[in-house]
């Protein structure tokens, strides 16, 4: 076996084994010791992670922090990797939000030089915008890596109520219109919630001793479904300008289904939640002329009500 492809299999090894002898690597690779600690001097210098430790029970072992082997992309693959990231830059806070950038400038300082040039010419003419929100999401990475983990947080979560301490294990973590939200269920309501990220004040992992849940089968595809309190649905009537159309497909989290008409107008029929009224309320107010309620009644009267308060505001 040649060194270079050696030291590659080496790396790959030591990344799973994670801790390891000298006298072990030299057997499974059928070289000396005196090779063997060559080769780990070169991946040291190379920057993998490795830490020896002396004694009886001693011998090498790989920190946190592991090194990937190096990996052969073409250059429409690391086109595409670069701006699967860079797709992401708009949100303010994001999991492993240094980790995440400091991959992307490694990744675009070793492309070759034209293939540089054609990112930023394409970086130019091509992007994916989202809402800006400027509320902290602070705990996403501890939020995402307890649910991956199966652990139990405890937060400071503010609601409408004020400040409650809660006990919560994350299903997930997703982006929606700006927002990040994180499914999980509190041991306080015995059932499962929805968390906006950027109202929870602090996160740590619970030291109380309970016991979490297996929920290795729960997702953030099928968490609504195992919901114990159901809420009520009330019919949805629109009709929409195009506008409207635009506004409702973009700003709207989950976009309902649009009926759509040949001259870009629309029509929703949809059943919403009872307990959203307000917030379809406000929505639709913003959208002015180009929207026209026609059920439920509820949403119309709670329409009324708020445009009333706005014109005696300017009375």
């Amino acid at each position: 076996m040649s060194k270079s492809k050696r030291l590659m299999e080496l790396m790959m090894t030591v990344n799973r084994m994670r801790k390891f002898t000298v006298k072990e690597l030299a057997n499974q690779f059928e070289v000396s010791p005196r090779t063997i600690l060559r080769d780990l001097q070169e991946l040291s210098e190379l920057g993998v992670p490795l830490y020896s430790e002396v004694g009886p029970h001693g011998g090498y072992q790989v920190l946190n922090e592991r090194i990937l082997p190096p990996i052969a992309f073409s250059e429409d693959e690391a086109v595409a990797m670069f701006f699967a990231s860079h797709a992401l830059r708009h949100y303010l806070f994001m999991p492993f939000d240094e980790e995440s950038s400091s991959a992307l400038s490694k990744f675009y300082y070793y492309m070759p030089g034209d293939v540089r040039d054609r990112i930023d010419q394409i970086k130019n003419r091509v992007d994916i915008s989202i809402p800006i929100r400027q509320q902290k999401a602070l705990y996403l990475t501890i939020l995402l890596e307890a649910a991956v983990e199966q652990r139990i947080l405890t937060i400071q979560y503010e609601s409408k109520q004020g400040y409650s301490e809660r006990k919560i294990q994350p299903v997930g973590i997703y982006a929606s219109n700006g927002f990040w939200y994180c499914p999980a269920y509190c041991f306080i309501r015995e059932d499962f919630r929805l968390f906006r990220c950027d109202r929870i004040q602090s996160a740590e992992y619970d030291t109380s001793g309970i016991t979490p849940l297996d929920h290795r089968h729960i997702d953030l595809g099928n968490w609504e479904s195992l919901t114990k309190e159901r809420p009520t649905y009330i019919p949805l009537v629109v009709e929409l300008g195009r506008e409207g159309v635009q506004r409702c497909e973009n700003e709207l989290c989950p976009v309902p289904k649009i009926q759509l008409r040949p001259d870009g107008t629309g029509r929703i029929e949809h059943n919403i939640p009872s307990t959203e009224i307000q917030y379809f309320a406000k929505f639709f107010i913003g959208l002015g002329t180009e929207v026209t309620v026609e059920e439920p009644p509820e949403l119309i009267h709670r329409m009324k009500d708020m445009l009333s308060k706005i014109m005696a505001k300017y009375e």
